[in-house]
């Protein structure tokens, strides 16, 4: 018996990407921003092929997410943001709802979307993850989009009647 992995494939070459950012907590958001895209360049996605589009807060960016999923434009979308702990249950409600939206849109739509929206504790968190998050959303929504590429290939090969 022969156990076939599909390994990580992070070639990044033609792949459509969209992103989008929250503005709200900006001096984060645009850390996450640039290294994101600095990442996805890295990994060999065209500038042209680049995407951004920026939302007034994480609540907003499922919706601007669906927009994009429905063009049918991207092999995958990236979710950027901060949700900063503050003194009210706002924290948890924003959060919580930002990633169940960001979900239901790779769910509904069926399009890779990594999640790079920050929740910390404080600015401090915020300020120290920034860099890595934006990069670890780039290469997870290259890895997603060409695994998703792969498994539909695995499909449709097994859609095909032996001749």
């Amino acid at each position: 018996m022969t156990v076939e992995t599909l390994l990580p494939d992070m070639a990044g070459a033609d792949l459509r990407i969209g992103i989008v950012q929250s503005r709200f907590n900006e001096p984060v958001c645009l850390v996450l921003r640039k290294a994101c895209v600095t990442e996805l360049l890295a990994l060999g996605v065209s500038a042209e092929d680049i995407l951004i589009a920026t939302v007034p807060g994480a609540l907003e960016i499922p919706f601007a997410l669906q927009k994009m999923a429905e063009s049918q434009q991207f092999d995958a979308l990236i979710a950027l943001g901060a949700v900063i702990r503050g003194d009210t249950y706002h924290f948890e409600l924003v959060s919580n709802e930002s990633a169940a939206g960001i979900s239901k849109v790779a769910l509904g739509f069926d399009i890779p979307v990594a999640n790079g929206v920050l929740t910390t504790e404080d600015e401090a968190q915020a300020d120290a993850r920034a860099e890595s998050k934006g990069r670890d959303a780039a290469g997870a929504a290259v890895e997603m989009a060409n695994l998703a590429s792969r498994l539909e290939d695995l499909a449709t090969d097994d859609d095909e009647e032996p001749q």
